[in-house]
């Protein structure tokens, strides 16, 4: 027997049958790159409707949260040209072709804070958006850093790096001071398993 109806009279998930798909009729590549398709497709909407989408693919991506210690991250600062602005994230990179996840986060450690992980714990996997683009993000805590031997600079990457106490990383995001969608999703994580069992790792 299912759960009594929730007062405000609103169905439990449950109790309700899966969405009816978007049906893709037919589409044509716009764009591509070594980074990023862009594909215009011809669907069918589950009312009837016929229209266009627009799809962006992105290369799967990693982001880390890389502890110092216990109580402290690193964080990197640099410009973002699609916003304009400076922005403090985590290190974040998108995979190569091939590379698995786990391989891809210490590269890009080494490429961007010139570290390596000892342990690199699983955080969450995520879509970084919904609607338009497909990213598929594979985010980690990365600890015991140790120094890179060999570090593959991006020239494309102008980073400057500093530590933080993690509460105030908590704070900036908070106060949406990071909002870097990866690394807002990591450090609540973070946050969340210290709030529930009293430490930060698993």
């Amino acid at each position: 027997m299912g759960r009594s109806p929730h007062p405000s009279g609103l169905p439990w998930p449950e109790d309700l049958p899966p969405p009816d798909p978007i049906v893709r009729l037919s589409g044509r590549q716009v764009y591509r790159n070594a980074w990023i398709s862009v594909r215009e497709d011809v669907v069918r909407f589950p009312h009837g409707h016929e229209g266009i989408y627009s799809v962006v693919t992105t290369n799967a991506c990693v982001g880390m949260l890389p502890f110092v210690d216990d109580d402290h991250v690193v964080l990197v600062r640099q410009w973002r040209y699609v916003t304009g602005e400076p922005r403090w994230e985590m290190p974040t990179g998108g995979n190569r072709p091939g590379e698995e996840p786990l391989e891809a986060a210490q590269r890009e450690l080494a490429e961007e804070i010139g570290r390596v992980a000892g342990r690199l714990e699983h955080l969450a996997t995520i879509d970084s958006s919904k609607s338009v683009v497909a990213e598929r993000a594979t985010l980690f805590a990365a600890r015991d850093l140790r120094p890179a031997t060999a570090v593959e600079l991006d020239v494309t990457e102008h980073l400057q790096l500093a530590v933080f106490p993690f509460e105030d990383v908590v704070a900036m995001v908070r106060r949406s001071e990071i909002v870097d969608a990866m690394t807002v999703v990591a450090v609540l994580q973070v946050a969340l398993r210290v709030a529930t069992t009293g430490r930060g790792s698993t």
